[in-house]
């Protein structure tokens, strides 16, 4: 098993903790040198804030644990391609590399709909690195909300 792919299934394990609390199954973590700093699930009904996704929640836990908003050393994991307002979170925050699992046609915004990245107006772009365990989130999300039917 490869480190990222290590990370990835720590992101993946949000999401499942997520799902479990009825929570839409997106989970996310911030690495810095091998080591995971914060991780996160959706955390939207049960925090009643539309901001808490996993990546906005991560970011925030990873900045208060290095007292700096910026985040430049520092790698994203999380399971579903990033909506516009986690998009604009990462590039404030100067995530180095994003990896993520399943693309999102609908609510994506990397490399879906806005393409938040490459946008003139966006300050800085990660690497990013789509696709990884993309069966494997996209199966979760597609049970969740089946279930949820």
């Amino acid at each position: 098993m490869t480190r990222s792919s290590s990370f990835m299934d720590a992101a993946f394990a949000q999401a499942e903790a997520a799902a479990a609390r009825g929570e839409v199954p997106v989970g996310a973590v911030i690495v810095r040198d091998g080591e995971i700093l914060a991780a996160a699930g959706n955390r939207t009904l049960s925090d009643n804030d539309p901001t808490a996704h996993a990546e906005v929640l991560v970011i925030r836990e990873a900045a208060a644990r290095l007292s700096s908003q910026r985040l430049g050393d520092c790698d994203l994991y999380v399971t579903l391609e990033p909506c516009a307002m986690c998009a604009a979170a990462i590039s404030f925050a100067r995530i180095r590399r994003l990896y993520f699992g399943a693309g999102d046609p609908k609510g994506g915004a990397v490399e879906h709909g806005p393409r938040f990245f490459a946008q003139a107006t966006c300050h800085h772009a990660p690497e990013v690195y789509s696709g990884i365990g993309e069966k494997q989130a996209a199966d979760l999300l597609k049970g969740f909300f089946r279930d949820r039917r």
